[in-house]
């Protein structure tokens, strides 16, 4: 218990309260002349020593119940046959066979009421990334990355569609009524499962973030975990990556100077000396490339776009032609924004004009918009540069208009800051993924500056 209670207290302190030392002196004397017996005068000792001032009570108020919880959200278990007529079980078990082994098995055990266990719920912090993050107001958001590594919205959905079969079989609409109602209790109870533990982890993360974190660390936190301060942190950061990211490309560039001997160019030069003495040209090696960049700014890949378009504009020395786009659920060219001098109001111009919102994303009309107005800007010469995340709100995805555009640029490279096991529900990633000659993970910002480098070189 006084472990978790200096957990609370570290966590409140990273969180913005001040908490002294006397003042934790005077949480434990409280506890100890309380008790912990009683739940509701444990919260109230703790938060009376605590908080001093009224602002910080929502934020006791919201860390309170992530270190002191009231256990799992309860689910109702038993297998769901068990009541049934043999006739309908048979039923069930005839259904559930038109289902993918790994789909069956996440299907029965929501029927069954099998909550996650411990080493469940840690694999999948680790796979979303939750392990490295440590802003509150992300719960919610890691709680949905969960739920979709979970393949949550195609359980949903198989659901729905064993509800018709069972129907159609002739199972009783009293019994599909009794197995949804229990279905949909067990949903509910296994996402505030994987909510509580999104924000118990953290609460604890926060609790154990050292003072006056370092730059490395906010390098490799995942872009949806920033706070507003890490965010302006890794803003000014770009420009230090970008300033070394030109120098090393123009080095680069100025050592692949001369290429292969070119022996047409090397004749042609040489006709004037009529042989004597010979004059040797090379191919040019130093290609800088055309690049074409479309991104998504919507809410949740808005930074990521913006950083990409920072270091973009930082290093347009190295690129021959660059022509930007930005959607979300329409297109609109960006490109005469950068034309001027400061990237950071060039970027806020952007940012301002298509402000984020709750409408949908919608990249398949985006791709229409380009076809009809910029499909020229791509040709041999051009890399096809797409950021953004692939979820289209089930909006058609245009994949005839993406093909085209893959076969008119010289090579495709798609930056999605989601791993490959979330693509599920509403992206569509797995149908962009096979035309692109390559997809790159840019989670946070030392993958978005390695994929950046990427491009440059090749």
């Amino acid at each position: 218990m006084e472990s978790r209670i200096l957990q609370l207290i570290a966590a409140l302190r990273a969180g913005g309260v001040r908490v002294s030392l006397a003042e934790s002196a005077e949480a434990f004397s409280a506890v100890d002349l309380m008790g912990i017996q009683d739940r509701e005068s444990f919260r109230l000792s703790l938060r009376a020593t605590l908080i001093k001032d009224v602002k910080d009570l929502p934020t006791f108020d919201k860390l309170f119940p992530l270190f002191f919880g009231s256990g799992t959200p309860p689910m109702m278990g038993g297998n769901p046959s068990e009541d049934m007529t043999p006739e309908e079980a048979q039923m069930l078990a005839e259904a559930l066979k038109q289902f993918t082994e790994n789909l069956r098995q996440r299907m029965e055990r929501l029927m069954n009421g099998e909550p996650l266990t411990k080493s469940e719920l840690e694999a999948m912090a680790q796979l979303v990334g939750l392990n490295q993050a440590d802003n509150l107001n992300y719960q919610n958001w890691m709680a949905q990355r969960m739920m979709r590594a979970m393949a949550f919205p195609e359980v949903r959905e198989a659901m729905r569609e064993l509800m018709e079969q069972l129907a159609q079989m002739g199972m009783s609409r009293e019994r599909i009524e009794q197995i949804r109602n229990m279905v949909q209790q067990n949903m509910q109870g296994m996402q505030e499962q994987i909510q509580q533990f999104a924000g118990q982890r953290l609460a604890e993360n926060m609790s154990e973030r050292p003072r006056g974190d370092n730059i490395d660390a906010l390098m490799n936190r995942p872009f949806q975990a920033l706070s507003d301060a890490d965010k302006k942190v890794l803003q000014r950061e770009v420009k230090r990556l970008a300033a070394a990211l030109r120098t090393r490309i123009a080095l680069r560039q100025k050592r692949m100077k001369s290429g292969q001997m070119d022996p047409k160019a090397t004749i042609r030069a040489n006709l004037k000396y009529h042989g004597v003495p010979m004059e040797i040209k090379h191919r040019d090696k130093v290609r800088k490339p055309k690049i074409v960049v479309i991104c998504d700014i919507s809410t949740s890949m808005r930074f990521c776009s913006e950083l990409m378009l920072s270091f973009l504009f930082a290093l347009q020395g190295q690129v021959r032609k660059t022509h930007a786009f930005a959607f979300i659920d329409h297109l609109e060219s960006i490109s005469e924004d950068f034309t001027g001098a400061n990237a950071d109001e060039a970027i806020q111009s952007v940012l301002w004009r298509m402000p984020s919102g709750h409408y949908n994303t919608d990249l398949g009309w985006s791709l229409n918009d380009f076809n009809n107005e910029y499909m020229d800007t791509l040709n041999s010469g051009t890399t096809l540069l797409i950021v953004g995340d692939g979820r289209n709100n089930y909006n058609d995805p245009r994949l005839d208009i993406f093909s085209t555009m893959v076969r008119r640029a010289t090579r495709t490279i798609w930056l999605n800051p989601e791993p490959d096991y979330m693509w599920n529900g509403d992206s569509d990633m797995k149908k962009y993924a096979p035309l692109c000659n390559n997809v790159l993970k840019v989670g946070n910002l030392r993958e978005l500056a390695n994929a950046v480098d990427e491009l440059m070189t090749g």
